[in-house]
């Protein structure tokens, strides 16, 4: 496998698509106006933003493969590596992409906020599925974006550039959510898996040996990135990952406490805590009352 192709900038990027560069910082890019691109697997130094509308062969991200669907956004942190294995062939990209650098937001409400857009650190089989009045949206922020990118440069330029970005990632958590609710059967499936899981979890000496299973461990599982599950699962239960985790573990703690041949700490142990006492704390924000209050009122 080749070694992926390093773009520490944006203008390294702009200037391998035959693309000019506007700002230093920031690049919108109409890819039906550029020329054939090798394929080649890529890591970005920013964020970027590909909305893909065309199908091109088979996309790797990670150790992974994903065949694109027409009207699809994905989002990738800088850090990430993406692209298509080289075969010697290029194609005709189609679809539009936003870079823009972390520096660009520094001191910015967007800047403090970046971290909250989980969807950056999704795998990239859970992009955002657009609908036509959806990619609209997109392209005309897009647009506005790279109006403001024609024009002079003054002191407003990085605020309003700055200030349609956040619109247009406040507009992708909007689509998410509906993304969401539509892949409802999907979603469910997934929660199935979840609570089998953490059933399987519980039932052997794992717990003991490995501890209490974490968000990571069950969305690997799941074959999840860890941002994408506990959005899912807080959307469709209302709890994040960690308190469900959290409500289940208490659940098994109920019974086991009433096996009085068993001490508070020997269920606290067969649970996967390393200290009794962080078990009986759980137990009480949660029940209310502590593990030996609730054995003797029960």
């Amino acid at each position: 496998m080749n070694s992926p192709v390093k773009y520490d900038n944006i203008f390294q990027y702009n200037e391998s698509r035959g693309v000019e560069t506007l700002h230093p910082l920031v690049s919108v890019i109409d890819f039906s106006k550029c020329g054939p691109a090798h394929y080649e697997r890529q890591v970005y130094g920013f964020y970027t933003v590909f909305l893909k509308e065309v199908k091109c062969g088979d996309l790797r991200y990670g150790r992974n493969y994903y065949d694109y669907q027409e009207g699809t956004l994905v989002f990738l942190a800088p850090g990430q590596v993406i692209g298509y294995e080289d075969n010697g062939q290029t194609y005709q990209p189609k679809g539009w992409a936003l870079l823009f650098h972390p520096d660009l937001l520094r001191g910015t409400s967007l800047g403090r906020n970046i971290g909250s857009y989980s969807f950056f650190s999704y795998e990239v089989s859970e992009a955002l599925h657009l609908s036509e009045q959806e990619r609209n949206v997109v392209v005309d922020c897009l647009h506005n974006i790279q109006s403001e990118l024609n024009h002079s440069i003054d002191k407003h330029s990085r605020t309003l550039i700055v200030s349609n970005i956040e619109l247009l990632l406040n507009y992708c958590t909007r689509f998410y959510e509906r993304q969401f609710i539509t892949r409802v059967d999907v979603n469910r499936d997934v929660l199935t898996g979840f609570e089998r899981l953490l059933g399987d979890y519980f039932q052997g000496d794992r717990p003991e040996q490995e501890g209490v299973p974490t968000v990571r461990w069950c969305a690997e599982q799941l074959h999840l990135s860890a941002n994408y599950f506990g959005d899912l699962v807080k959307k469709e239960t209302g709890k994040s990952a960690q308190e469900y985790i959290q409500l289940k573990v208490i659940d098994i703690a109920k019974e086991r406490i009433f096996d009085t041949t068993r001490s508070i700490s020997e269920v606290a142990y067969s649970l996967g805590f390393r200290y009794p006492q962080h078990f009986t704390r759980l137990f009480k924000k949660v029940v209310g009352c502590s593990p030996n209050e609730y054995r003797t009122a029960n």
